[in-house]
């Protein structure tokens, strides 16, 4: 089960469709194209539209299971001052007196440029359940950080 904000479900939504009902006819237009040029064992223009199609097609078997497998949080229902899915953390790092602000986020709604980490990233998984005033370690690829929680919100 895949628990995700609103806004994400319906990104997902609207990815889906537009694959579905865009990206996917074009692509059987193009294989309909290459296959009236006649030969297909030579046909790299068939070739490539085919290899398309299957990545297309698993594309949207992918979003189609994740949808299934959905969760729509209700954000009044969550606690206010832990951390959780959809917590908006703004914490430092104390080594380099790095400020930063983060929201927990399902992993595909994650977007680093967005602000959105992984609830499965390890320092998600670190801030769990804790609240603002605590201080955190975590080991991550560059070694172990600590950071301290200033703000949690939804």
């Amino acid at each position: 089960m895949e628990y995700m904000s609103q806004e994400g479900y319906d990104k997902l939504v609207a990815e889906l469709r537009q694959l579905e009902s865009v990206e996917l006819p074009q692509v059987r237009d193009a294989i309909a194209e290459a296959r009236d040029k006649g030969d297909l064992s030579e046909n790299f223009e068939y070739h490539a539209a085919k290899r398309e199609q299957g990545r297309l097609l698993s594309r949207i078997r992918f979003k189609q299971r994740v949808l299934e497998h959905a969760r729509v949080i209700d954000k009044s229902k969550l606690d206010n001052d832990r951390i959780g899915l959809l917590s908006k953390v703004e914490m430092t790092n104390l080594t380099t007196n790095a400020r930063m602000t983060y929201t927990i986020a399902s992993p595909h709604e994650a977007n680093l440029r967005e602000g959105k980490i992984s609830i499965k990233s390890p320092i998600a998984e670190a801030l769990l359940g804790r609240k603002a005033g605590d201080v955190v370690s975590v080991m991550v690829p560059a070694g172990l950080m600590k950071l301290r929680i200033e703000s949690v919100k939804l």
